[in-house]
């Protein structure tokens, strides 16, 4: 995209600030979709990075980021099938972690997207955004500043996934009024500190995940999970 040219010459300095989304899709004539997009694009391949209530900014430093899932405009089943397998073992260690080390601000940061998943419920948009944030929220409540980011990392190629739920066509609702139910039972085991239950709930709202798209996880992914309660 052209935006992603004009980093690559320096018009847009390194440690920028970008416009919003509204301003980039008027200045480059296409829809807001596109530009977070092509925001996703450029997240994913480390040229830009986001800071939580600030927006997006080119990186100071771009980091070699060389590992690709998948080339095209969509994952192929197969490589959809393993995202969801990735998903399934980083968010339920994550999960696990946060229920340890959650703080009292942790719990405010993540309950804040939940309410914004529940005002795009509400209006029928589209809150794979604010499912995303409450995913890193959650990576947040680690502590782990590597969690985090290897999250923010991976989080285009979740991205796709988790968007599945709140744009696949003739769900009336049904997907993510589904997995918001699983957000919040996620949330309410972090904020609990039960760190059994958090992995436990994280594991099967991406198991879920997977089926609601037609995606029959493996069962040897569960390990020694099948043995929390």
């Amino acid at each position: 995209m052209v935006l992603e040219g004009r980093i690559a010459r320096g018009e847009i300095r390194p440690g920028a600030q970008l416009p919003v989304e509204k301003a980039l899709a008027e200045t480059f004539g296409v829809s807001r979709a596109v530009i977070r997009e092509a925001v996703a694009r450029l997240k994913a391949d480390g040229r830009v990075e986001t800071r939580q209530g600030a927006g997006a900014f080119v990186a100071l430093v771009p980091k070699s980021l060389n590992f690709r899932f998948w080339q095209g405009d969509g994952p192929a089943l197969l490589e959809l099938r393993e995202i969801f397998e990735l998903r399934a073992m980083v968010e339920s260690s994550i999960a696990e972690l946060a229920a340890r080390r959650r703080r009292p601000a942790d719990i405010a940061a993540s309950e804040c997207f939940l309410k914004a998943m529940d005002d795009a419920l509400a209006s029928g948009s589209d809150g794979s955004e604010a499912d995303d944030d409450f995913h890193l929220a959650i990576a947040a409540a680690t502590h782990n500043s590597y969690a985090h980011r290897l999250l923010e990392f991976l989080g285009r190629h979740f991205s796709e996934s988790r968007r599945l739920a709140w744009t696949m066509p003739g769900g009336n609702g049904a997907l993510p009024q589904e997995a918001q139910a699983e957000h919040r039972l996620i949330f309410a085991a972090v904020a609990a500190g039960d760190p059994g239950r958090a992995r436990r709930l994280a594991h099967e709202h991406v198991r879920c995940a997977a089926r609601r798209v037609g995606i029959q996880l493996a069962q040897d992914l569960l390990g020694t999970q099948s043995g929390i309660s």
